[in-house]
């Protein structure tokens, strides 16, 4: 796979949940009655995670009025909670109702890859192509999926924003344990040491009930990303860039071994809160910012960028450090999600969709949206990075995850969507909480993801 370089490219232009059954969710509608709207059938019906922050349901909010003056065309827009889009999503395929435009944050790793291979996306690339100059080819690269309909791979979604998997510490609490910024290894074993080291002094200080890694061992999304970053340090490359799985190799089964014990080790020695084994996908944000954490790992700048309103914390006390060197001793290659919004096959307006993503996608609107965002994500336009928002030197939170995109990988489910139902079934935080809850040893953790993957990929062909 190959890597990535991103901020240097000169341009003249930025879980937990799987594909079961769920009950109708309640959702958040722009007129605040909860119901998601129906639309009038000649609306643009339009269905958006909510923002995790007010300003980016915000930002689509404007972008949606800003097209409808534009368009002439009415734009039904429904907010949804991130909690439930998937089953919203699937209640709707089944009753033949879903919208014309779609966007969730959790799209590009369980659902947006396998509803392309089935034929339910309409491919974009009459909007992207127009695009291609301003794009960094990896993002592109990133929405290429196959369509096993027709045979064909082909862009079947836009990408809006995206993420690496990071690493925030408070720098206080750094201090109390003894330590100082200036001290943090570089290499592997020596940073995870280093953390683990900090606790007992730390303890000492702020109390027993803190501790210094908060690492999820649940079924949550967090803890299915965050792993994900531990195969790769790893080099674990469960698929070929061909999307061929490659269980049956020794090295990569034993690469797989490994990366559970180092991940699963932290929780077993004692440095991770006990109840990280029920958290969900804001638990490890909620035991850093509670100070219940030394450090956690995180796959997007939520927990620095809840703080930004008081800059004292944002800029002075919270961190963000760059990953360690991998055990082998080479650079850290990142795994990206790719953020995307896409067409469903079932629209009945498509040319007014694709009208609506062409705008959408104006490097000004995707400005404003990842900024509303307040720089969870990061933009997919290396133009974008000109604006003096992405340019604060004094804002180590977003230019250590910029530096992350010099060198990253896109997720497995680009070269094969099965690897979505990996995700969708979050086989590594089932796997994970076995191991905390000591009903399963390395051995057999590794024998079971083994076969619980080769069973989806058997299912898929």
């Amino acid at each position: 796979m190959k890597r990535r370089h991103f901020i240097n490219r000169a341009l003249w232009f930025s879980l937990g949940v799987g594909l079961s059954s769920c009950g109708q969710p309640e959702l958040a509608s722009p007129d605040g009655d909860g119901k998601a709207s129906s639309g009038d059938g000649e609306s643009l019906k339009v269905w958006w995670q909510e923002g995790f922050y007010p300003e980016e349901s915000d930002a689509i909010r404007e972008i949606a009025a800003q097209w409808e003056k534009g368009s002439g065309k009415k734009v039904d827009l429904t907010l949804i909670a991130q909690k439930d889009m998937i089953g919203q999503i699937e209640n709707a395929l089944s009753a033949k109702t879903l919208p014309d435009v779609c966007y969730t944050g959790v799209g590009d790793l369980a659902v947006f890859p396998r509803m392309a291979w089935n034929g339910q996306l309409v491919d974009v690339s009459d909007v992207l192509k127009p695009l291609e100059k301003f794009y960094d080819p990896e993002a592109l690269r990133g929405v290429r999926y196959k369509n096993n309909v027709t045979g064909d791979r082909s862009y079947f979604a836009v990408p809006i924003m995206q993420s690496g998997i990071h690493i925030h510490y408070w720098k206080k609490l750094l201090v109390d344990s003894g330590q100082s910024d200036s001290a943090i290894p570089k290499d592997w074993r020596g940073f995870w040491k280093f953390w683990e080291n900090a606790q007992a002094p730390l303890q000492q200080t702020a109390g027993s009930d803190i501790y210094s890694i908060g690492m999820p061992m649940s079924k949550s999304l967090d803890t299915y990303n965050n792993f994900e970053q531990f195969l790769e340090a790893y080099n674990v490359e469960i698929l070929s860039e061909d999307g061929d799985l490659q269980l049956d190799q020794p090295a990569v089964r034993k690469g797989l071994g490994a990366a559970l014990q180092d991940y699963a080790r932290f929780y077993q020695g004692g440095f991770v809160p006990p109840d990280a084994i029920d958290w969900d996908n804001t638990g490890n944000n909620v035991s850093l910012l509670s100070r219940k954490s030394l450090m956690t790992v995180n796959h997007t700048l939520s927990a620095p960028g809840s703080q930004r309103k008081d800059e004292e914390v944002y800029f002075n006390q919270l961190s963000t450090v760059p990953w360690p060197s991998k055990p082998d001793g080479q650079p850290m290659r990142h795994t990206i999600e790719l953020k995307q919004v896409v067409v469903f096959s079932q629209s009945p307006q498509q040319d007014a969709a694709k009208d609506f993503l062409a705008y959408l996608a104006q490097p000004d609107n995707l400005q404003a949206y990842t900024q509303g965002a307040k720089a969870r994500y990061l933009p997919v336009m290396p133009q974008l990075l000109e604006d003096k928002f992405w340019k604060d030197q004094k804002d180590a939170h977003v230019q250590v995850a910029l530096q992350q995109l010099q060198n990253s990988r896109p997720s497995f489910q680009v070269f094969n969507p099965a690897y979505g139902e990996v995700a969708a079934q979050n086989i590594w935080g089932g796997i994970m909480r076995g191991i905390a809850m000591e009903e399963l040893s390395i051995e057999d953790a590794t024998e079971r993801a083994v076969q619980e993957i080769s069973a989806i990929f058997a299912a898929w062909e």
